[in-house]
């Protein structure tokens, strides 16, 4: 691993020469003269006297350059049965326009959209016409429920939302239009205007103040790309917190347009005339960074994929996109790759398309199993790279680096750090872990560029959830080992945000939604491995005395609760109405000890416990939970 090595020692003992070679790459208004401010740890900032704009970077440059009619968007949508076609020349003409809407409307630079809408172009669209202003863009995946998006909306602050009628999951169509009204009801904030891309699938019911996108866009002026600072938000993001409470995560323009089109290179080999498609959705960070950010600045085509892995129509789903569109790399999370072997355990309707342009599956999310990295290996013919990433980092924090020097895989790992990411384990007292041994995995600060600066509006919340835990590290809240070949073994998550096919959500805002209910006294959600999403929500509620309701009519009024609040991202199928809960005698419940138990573990009963009898009746309801 000579060249990694050399250039992973190279990122963290010179990273301003590191990232200042890396800064050439990108096109700015004003160059950098300083690569990192350092002035106000932890609070450290990239690039902070610099001056670019995003959009020019993602479209323009590569019209400027002589490429304006190479594809740049594919749009695929097998639920519409729709192709769209989007060369780097129409794309920037229609971002150009939907900018020119958007201020029309009062956004400027520094203002907030919250963009709520299914995969189509149009969201991608937005997203760059608010990057092309310099305004802040705030995505949220369509389906989330009213609570959830009121939380985001009041938290943004923004000034336009924008959203489609509906979306569509499979062959189930979605309104969102109504959520989107029961959301602004809840919310403190009203936003100035809405504009509504109405689908023909389930138009929106339009209200006094809505817009159409049709409507909204006729007549604008084509805008120009603002520059911006670097150290200028260019979005927020939310992820799930502890607390129940959406963390908003920040990201820069500078830092992430320099981390992204490094990574396109070295983590992705994946540059223009190549065709990267992350089967993900703009809802996550995937679909930012790697669906419209990461490719677009590569110079690359990106796939936009309206469908799922299985059901739209079949299994072969994947591999026809491959084939038809040409894909070099594919992106997806595991849980899409055991969907797919599920319904087609031999392959063969994988067999049934030619993938032979396809050089790299990468595989993210949530923890690969190895047999999923066997037979998705075996099934294509092509190396499996298992890569580890968050939302907070915006791109891999360890991973086999396939631009700078392929290395052998060993399945279970996602390889090694990436440069840049001064990656450790550390046991509880703060020391570093010998290899093979488990603890806490943490990076060296500053973090680099990319990666979170602080959350929205937050910096308090910043520091506590990230950066209290062991002096001079950000926590990633995961836990793992080095090997001795210094190759990194990822655990899982050590607080109660549970990764459901690739999806982080949080357990404590799901007993939120539980113990609004009147029937329920006290309640729990606890993360168990499922062999299909990884990870999937399970809820055990005490019932108040007296509820005369009939114990499943209650759970399932819970399940459907969760469903409406958080969306059906949730994935919580099932609750359990139990006698009690297990707890310690302070009142704590031992939820580290149910999820022991339902993994089909014995782990050791807490000598803190107030009532072993109470652990002693839930165990079998435990273990049928596997």
């Amino acid at each position: 691993m000579g060249a990694y090595r050399d250039t992973y020692e190279r990122s963290l003992t010179d990273p301003d020469r590191f990232w200042r070679d890396a800064a050439a790459a990108v096109d700015w208004t004003r160059m950098p003269t300083r690569v990192l401010d350092g002035d106000r740890p932890p609070f450290y900032r990239w690039f902070p006297d610099a001056e670019l704009n995003t959009c020019h970077n993602a479209l323009d440059r590569h019209v400027a350059a002589g490429r304006g009619e190479d594809t740049a968007l594919i749009y695929d949508s097998p639920v519409t049965a729709t192709l769209r076609t989007y060369s780097f020349r129409r794309l920037r003409d229609e971002v150009a326009r939907c900018a020119g809407a958007l201020r029309r409307l009062g956004v400027e630079r520094g203002d907030r959209v919250v963009v709520y809408m299914a995969m189509v172009p149009e969201a991608v669209i937005t997203m760059l016409a608010c990057a092309r202003l310099g305004a802040v863009h705030s995505v949220v995946f369509g389906g989330f429920g009213p609570k959830e998006l009121a939380a985001r909306i009041d938290d943004a602050r923004p000034k336009v939302v924008v959203a489609t009628s509906c979306g569509i999951e499979g062959s189930r169509v979605v309104a969102y239009k109504p959520l989107l009204d029961a959301a602004l009801a809840e919310a403190a904030h009203r936003p100035a205007h809405r504009v509504i891309l109405q689908r023909e699938q389930a138009p929106g019911e339009l209200a006094p103040g809505d817009l159409t996108w049709a409507d909204a866009l006729d007549g604008a002026a084509d805008a120009a790309c603002v520059p911006v600072a670097a150290t200028d938000p260019l979005y927020i993001l939310y992820t799930s917190g502890t607390t129940g409470r959406p963390k908003g995560v920040v990201r820069d323009n500078g830092g992430h347009a320099v981390a992204l089109t490094w990574s396109m290179a070295n983590v992705y080999a994946t540059g223009a005339g190549d065709v990267f498609w992350a089967a993900s959705d703009v809802g996550w960070v995937v679909g930012h960074s790697y669906i419209v950010y990461g490719p677009l600045l590569a110079g690359a085509t990106t796939v936009l994929y309206e469908g799922k892995p299985v059901g739209t129509p079949d299994a072969g789903a994947f591999f026809r996109v491959v084939e038809q569109h040409k894909v070099t790399a594919l992106f997806t999370a595991p849980t899409a790759i055991r969907a797919i072997r599920k319904e087609d355990p031999e392959g063969r309707l994988a067999a049934r398309h030619d993938t032979g342009t396809l050089r790299t599956l990468f595989l993210a999310g949530e923890r690969l199993d190895p047999q999923t990295y066997e037979w998705a290996g075996q099934t294509l013919g092509v190396p499996v790279v298992d890569h580890w990433w968050q939302t907070e980092t915006g791109w891999p924090v360890a991973a086999n680096l396939r631009g700078l020097e392929p290395m052998p895989t060993k399945p279970g790992s996602p390889s090694v750090p990436v440069p840049g990411f001064d990656v450790r384990v550390l046991l509880p007292d703060g020391t570093p872990a010998p290899p093979g041994v488990d603890g806490a995995i943490v990076i060296g600060l500053p973090l680099p560029p990319g990666c979170l600066p602080t959350l929205w509006q937050d910096d308090e919340r910043f520091v506590a959830s990230y950066l209290s835990a062991f002096p001079g590290v950000y926590l990633t809240g995961d836990g793992g080992r080095f090997d001795e070949d210094g190759y990194l073994y990822v655990m899982g998550r050590t607080d109660d945000v549970i990764n459901v096919a690739g999806h982080r959500l949080s357990t404590g805002a799901m007993e939120e939604v539980l113990a609004a209910h009147p029937a329920v006294a006290e309640c729990a959600v606890i993360g168990v491995d499922d062999e299909l999403k990884g990870q999937v929500p399970r809820g055990f509620v005490v019932l108040k005395a007296g509820v005369d309701t009939a114990a499943d009519v209650v759970e399932q009024q819970l399940v459907a609760l969760v469903r409406e609040r958080i969306g059906a991202v949730a994935a919580l199928r099932t609750v359990r109405v139990v006698p009690a809960l297990p707890k310690t005698r302070s009142g704590k419940i031992l939820r580290g000890t149910m999820r022991g138990i339902a993994g089909g573990g014995d782990p050791a009963v807490p000598s803190t416990i107030e009532d072993p009898s109470v652990l002693d009746t839930l165990r079998p309801i435990l273990r049928q939970e596997r």
